[in-house]
């Protein structure tokens, strides 16, 4: 039987960003990882109701050479050790390189639904960039805009606006 998920942006909605020139940016290493606060908590409550939790993120500053694969598999090995996420899915891609994985394609959703035997109908994607947004969309999720008060484009389209991951979750369970 196929279950609901609720896939989730890494930077932004689990751990926190550091904003340069008006741009929010990933955790460099895992010494610079922050997870924000509720995040723990509000990924146990969901996973109490039998929702599987599916990281799903673009990291393409290791495509840049401005990072490593490496530090963004410590930081992804940290995460997994103190969240129970089921699974972390990544996009290593640029722009460039018009991969199907890199948001917003929905191809690491479809991915994940796919591999886990996900239901996307009756799924939420949550994210904090348009890119997160319009992947869940087109994999067929309602969607969560966690407002970072930084967009450099503006989200359009999304069925819930919140504040944080926490507040997210309180709804989804709401509405179970």
């Amino acid at each position: 039987m196929r279950r609901p998920a609720v896939f989730l942006d890494r930077d932004g909605v689990i751990n926190r960003t550091r904003v340069r020139d008006g741009v929010p940016r990933p955790p460099a290493s895992v010494q610079e990882l922050e997870i924000l606060p509720g995040v723990a908590e509000a990924l146990r409550a969901l996973r109490a109701q039998g929702y599987a939790l599916v990281v799903v993120t673009n990291q393409p500053d290791v495509a840049r050479g401005s990072v490593t694969r490496q530090s963004v598999e410590d930081i992804h090995e940290r995460i997994r050790r103190e969240l129970c996420v089921d699974v972390i899915l990544t996009c290593f891609h640029d722009d460039s390189d018009d991969c199907d994985c890199r948001k917003p394609r929905p191809g690491l959703l479809l991915r994940a639904a796919r591999d886990y035997d996900l239901d996307v109908a009756s799924s939420f994607m949550v994210g904090d960039r348009w890119r997160d947004l319009e992947a869940g969309a087109r994999a067929g999720c309602k969607t969560f805009y966690v407002d970072p008060g930084c967009e450099e484009r503006t989200c359009l389209a999304y069925d819930y606006r919140v504040r944080s991951l926490r507040e997210a979750a309180a709804i989804v369970l709401e509405l179970r």
